[in-house]
């Protein structure tokens, strides 16, 4: 309920600046990584992103090399869905679900895109290459307390 002053201006209540507060903020669409024309992604798309300043070191180590996007913070590789499963990938690599990309303030370019029709970086020696790159144990090597 609005109440109105002695000078007949309309006093604002706090749901009222809530709201427009809220509405300053319009929800941005999240932005997907697209699967390159011509190729087809049968087992879904998740990716992983990694600091710029790694992509170039771990392009190497890998044994095939799917699509690669990057921008200037960070480079994505496209795997298939659900490779997150049983794996903590190691930091500061990111997890991205979908391979929704929600910081970007835009696509990011694809700078790699492999011969053929499937989008793919297989998932292990990915997760190897950053565990090693970041010093990190692989998740099957490490230790189990009873």
């Amino acid at each position: 309920m609005a109440l109105r002053a002695a000078t007949g201006a309309q006093v604002l209540t706090l749901d009222t600046l809530v709201r427009l507060r809220r509405g300053l903020h319009t929800p941005v669409a999240p932005r997907r990584l697209p699967v390159p024309d011509g190729m087809t992604a049968p087992l879904g798309c998740d990716a992983v992103a990694v600091p710029a300043r790694f992509g170039p070191l771990v392009m190497p180590r890998l044994p095939r090399v799917g699509c690669v996007y990057a921008d200037e913070a960070h480079w994505w590789w496209i795997v298939p869905s659900d490779s997150d499963y049983a794996l903590e990938w190691p930091a500061p690599a990111r997890y991205a679900t979908g391979a929704i990309v929600p910081d970007a303030p835009g696509v990011p370019g694809l700078i790699h895109k492999p011969e053929g029709t499937v989008p793919y970086t297989p998932p292990i020696p990915l997760y190897l290459a950053l565990c090693r790159l970041t010093g990190t144990t692989p998740a099957w090597s490490r230790p189990v307390s009873a």
